[in-house]
């Protein structure tokens, strides 16, 4: 019974293995390049502290129960609002598809990973160096621009990441600091990254 069970869900093969093995590590070097930028802009250049909007926010410190619960809430709500698009538009599920062939069989632990990694330094940079220097708008329209793919298919994910960086930087602005921000964009990573691999890419994500 159990090689039966194993002969009906084979591992991926050895080269698409290799391939999920190698988009984590180019993503997380990729993210740790993000984050140091953010680091020595912020901290570095202006000296200030990445976490907080402002040094005012900095005194006033983090409100950790209530900014990781907004963060949490407004992951509900991207969590929905992505999986209706999916189920019930032709565009959502040809941009699910798009975007499951593009990161392959990943593992479910790797795509935990990549949601940690993109959603730390992506918040750090977008928000902690950029937004307190060039303003909400102009960070958020940033945000959505650098998600932008000139294809088809991928253009519900530019107005999707637009829309998400507009209410990401408003909770930034909201509480001040980047526990809400952070908390909502790895959340909401952490939950669609997998189910794509799972439903949409070419393996599964165990």
């Amino acid at each position: 019974m159990e090689s039966d069970r194993r002969a009906a869900s084979p591992a991926p093969p050895r080269s698409a293995a290799r391939d999920g093995r190698r988009l984590v590590g180019l993503g997380l070097f990729f993210y740790a390049g993000l984050a140091a930028i953010a680091v020595a802009w912020r901290v570095g250049l202006h000296g200030e502290n990445l976490l907080y909007a402002s040094p005012g926010d900095a005194g006033r410190g983090v409100a950790l129960l209530r900014d990781a619960g907004l963060g949490l809430a407004l992951a509900a709500v991207a969590i929905g609002a992505s999986d209706l698009l999916t189920r019930y538009s032709i565009a959502g599920r040809e941009l699910a598809r798009a975007l499951g062939r593009a990161v392959g069989p990943l593992t479910l632990r790797q795509c935990l990973l990549l949601a940690a990694a993109s959603g730390v330094a992506e918040e750090a940079f977008f928000r902690g160096a950029l937004q307190p220097r060039v303003g909400w708008l102009l960070a958020s329209l940033l945000f959505g621009l650098a998600h932008f793919v000139p294809r088809r298919e991928l253009a519900l994910w530019g107005a999707f990441s637009l829309a998400a960086g507009l209410a990401l930087g408003a909770l930034f602005e909201l509480t001040g600091n980047l526990v809400a921000p952070v908390t909502a964009h790895v959340a909401i990573n952490a939950v669609n990254l997998p189910r794509i691999v799972r439903e949409f890419g070419a393996g599964s994500a165990p």
